[in-house]
């Protein structure tokens, strides 16, 4: 699953090779940065997370088997520390529960997405419209939701990131994006 280079560089690392743990963090401080800010929303908690989970990376590395790609093994470490500021921060409160929440599944989200033009869609309004949805979204589901449909894994990357079965995953992206489309539903309904 990991490439040979990817996988030199770190097995050189849990050697003790400081260079190629440097190569290592930098290769993928960006992206946990990005990934953490997305579920954070918070630049000072996604930097926070960003050192802690390299932290638990230079603590645990030698525990990293290479049945995954390094990038799955990183996001779960990602996920547990952002999950753990969430709960020590008593964050549980601030978010909607979507399990209790009413759906109407025959009506369609967003009526004649082809008539809407491309800029409206686009727009800086509905970004933050949709920013202000995913923070709403309690933890577990925004990170399923962030995983697969803004950092792009597939449902059994982020199975497996996760410690999830694939079911459980798209149950999770299934409640996730529901509560986005009843979130943005009066957008387009004007």
């Amino acid at each position: 699953m990991i490439g040979t280079k990817e996988f030199e560089l770190i097995e050189k690392a849990k050697a003790g090779d400081r260079l190629a743990l440097t190569e290592l963090i930098t290769k993928y401080e960006k992206t946990v940065f990005s990934f953490a800010f997305k579920i954070c929303r918070n630049r000072d908690k996604a930097e926070n997370t960003m050192q802690e989970t390299f932290m638990s990376v230079l603590r645990s590395l030698h525990q990293f088997d290479g049945k995954s790609k390094f990038s799955t093994w990183l996001y779960r470490i990602v996920v547990n520390h952002c999950l753990m500021m969430a709960r020590s921060e008593g964050q549980k409160d601030r978010f909607y529960s979507i399990d209790e929440e009413e759906f109407n599944f025959d009506e369609p989200v967003v009526k004649h997405w082809a008539d809407l033009p491309e800029d409206r869609v686009l727009s800086s309004e509905l970004r933050q419209l949709l920013d202000n949805a995913i923070q709403k979204l309690p933890p577990d589901y925004r990170i399923v939701f962030v995983l697969r449909d803004i950092e792009g894994l597939s449902t059994q990357e982020t199975a497996d990131t996760l410690g999830l079965s694939a079911p459980a995953v798209k149950s999770r992206l299934h409640r996730a994006r529901l509560f986005l489309r009843n979130e943005l539903r009066p957008y387009f309904e004007n």
